[in-house]
């Protein structure tokens, strides 16, 4: 096990068809998108073929070295342009340094990226990361940049960032691949830059589904090992049903269970205790908002049971593609059931103005009032809110959700109180 990554130790077979894909792709240097829904476990995936000992020579088979680099966007605090280039080079560094290549270009790229924290010039840093890649690839070796959370930059993306991401594999006579992900393609991101007659020159797409149950048995095995779980068989087969494959349900899930002191008696029971699990009722909140309108209007209709024709079918693309919608035969219906139960539930919910604060709208509220008028970091709110699943990581969506929440709350409440966002930090308390 590698740097006490778990997902390093998996069997090489893990998620085999998304590998065997992926790998062919880098094989032939292709850019990739990867595209899932969010928190359906493409991190997971990824930690699994960024650091299994066994990946290269099974799944790229093309007698190179290669260097994987991972770029973690989740790092970046200031999402802006020099930070997002100052942090590539780096990794670029980190992933040179923990390399076999020789010294002197370890120290040489190590080099390049202090004089660019020094000047902080933009223009000097992407050139920097230029020269750095041309003396790896000098040396045979096949890098392949790894940039997680795409997403998060949406709002900074322009054409010349798309321009220097080109220019950087032009540099190396495309022997530089790179992988992103997100939970959309980049042209759903910025459609004025990423324009698809380009695009499809420039990345393939690769869709990750929630996990075939061979798969998220090990994730399950890990995490039942991880929390010294023993759960029996039908209770086991039970979740798998309820959570299918969709590995944030399933971490959410096993967290319930490890809290608990209950004897779980039937698969009704152990729904109805995750259906009303706030952290899972937040989770599936969240793969809502981050659908379209229509994508929104096709999953009502798909619960109500009334007819999808082709054109929306095509239209909401997107639902199928990514494993939201299952199809068996003419027949559709929602991934999981606890969606399906949220969805139902959606229309309901949203007529009621109800004040009183849930259990995690109170735990931030507390933190935030017991640090009144000072900055709450985010770090220390995930601290504060999300102990159980710290580890995990808790998203930036969720975090701002569980605000927004309380906002509206304190205003029906009257309660004299204010949160103010500090922008690239967190949140304060005020009195007004």
């Amino acid at each position: 096990m590698e740097n006490g990554i778990i997902e390093a130790a998996y069997p090489i077979d893990f998620r085999k068809k998304d590998a065997v894909i992926l790998g062919q792709l880098l094989k032939d240097r292709n850019s990739v998108v990867l595209i899932g829904m969010k928190r359906v476990g493409i991190s997971n995936f990824l930690r699994f073929f960024l650091y299994h000992k066994d990946v290269v020579k099974n799944y790229i088979t093309d007698g190179n070295l290669h260097l994987f680099i991972k770029v973690d966007l989740n790092d970046l605090v200031e999402r802006e342009v020099f930070p997002f280039w100052i942090l590539t080079l780096k990794r670029i560094s980190d992933a040179v340094g923990k390399s076999s290549l020789n010294k002197p270009i370890k120290k040489y790229i190590e080099t390049l990226f202090l004089d660019c924290i020094q000047s902080k010039d933009t223009f000097l840093t992407i050139e920097s990361i230029r020269k750095s890649l041309s003396k790896i690839v000098e040396q045979n070796v096949m890098p392949t940049i790894f940039f997680i959370r795409f997403d998060r930059l949406k709002d900074i993306v322009t054409t010349d960032l798309f321009g220097n991401l080109q220019g950087l594999k032009d540099a190396t006579n495309n022997k530089l691949a790179y992988v992103f992900t997100s939970f959309r393609g980049l042209s759903y991101l910025a459609p004025s830059v990423f324009k698809k007659p380009s695009l499809s020159l420039f990345t393939k797409d690769l869709y990750i589904k929630p996990a075939e149950k061979t798969d998220a048995n090990i994730i399950f095995k890990t995490y039942t090992d991880h929390y010294k779980l023993s759960i029996s068989s039908s209770l086991e087969g039970w979740l798998f049903a309820i959570v299918d494959g969709y590995v944030q349900y399933l971490q959410l899930a096993l967290i319930f269970l490890h809290e608990t002191k209950k004897v779980i008696q039937s698969k009704d029971e152990i729904f109805n205790l995750l259906s009303c699990d706030e952290r899972i009722g937040l989770q599936s909140e969240e793969l809502w908002e981050s659908l379209g309108d229509f994508e929104k209007a096709t999953l009502l209709k798909i619960i109500r049971k009334e007819p999808i024709g082709e054109k929306e079918k095509m239209k909401a693309k997107y639902l199928w593609d990514t494993g939201l919608i299952n199809q068996e035969g003419k027949s559709f219906k929602l991934f999981s059931p606890l969606l399906d139960y949220f969805v139902r539930q959606k229309d309901i919910s949203s007529q009621l103005s109800v004040a009183d604060f849930t259990k995690k709208e109170n735990l931030l509220f507390n933190f935030l009032k017991e640090n009144l008028g000072q900055i709450c970091e985010r770090e220390k709110i995930i601290e504060a809110v999300w102990p159980e699943v710290e580890e995990l990581g808790v998203s930036d969506w969720a975090i701002d959700r569980l605000v927004a929440r309380v906002r509206s709350k304190l205003l029906l409440q009257k309660a004299g109180f204010e949160i103010q966002t500090i922008k690239t930090r967190g949140y304060k308390l005020i009195t007004v």
